[in-house]
């Protein structure tokens, strides 16, 4: 069964206190030149059935409308899982 990936993001404008904790994190650690971390989220979803475009389309709206919080985020991406298309 195919999986679909999609990925949020915090709106660029909006503070991530969690990426800046990590960023400072990685600064202590010596990694001073890893900056300007953000922090998203990922979700799974698998599929009964092929994924088509308009398979896509409608995790796209569901991603949009139950996923993320327009406000704040952004739905950066949904993708399939590489080697799980229509037909596999």
């Amino acid at each position: 069964m195919p999986t679909i990936v999609v990925e949020v993001m915090p709106k660029a404008e909006i503070l991530d206190p969690q990426g800046k904790a990590v960023g400072n994190a990685l600064a202590r650690l010596g990694k001073a030149d890893l900056t300007n971390v953000r922090i998203g989220k990922r979700f799974e979803v698998t599929v009964d059935g092929p994924v088509d475009d308009a398979k896509l389309a409608e995790v796209r709206d569901i991603a949009a409308d139950v996923f993320s919080n327009a406000v704040i985020e952004d739905v950066v991406s949904v993708s399939v899982v590489p080697g799980q298309v229509e037909g596999q």
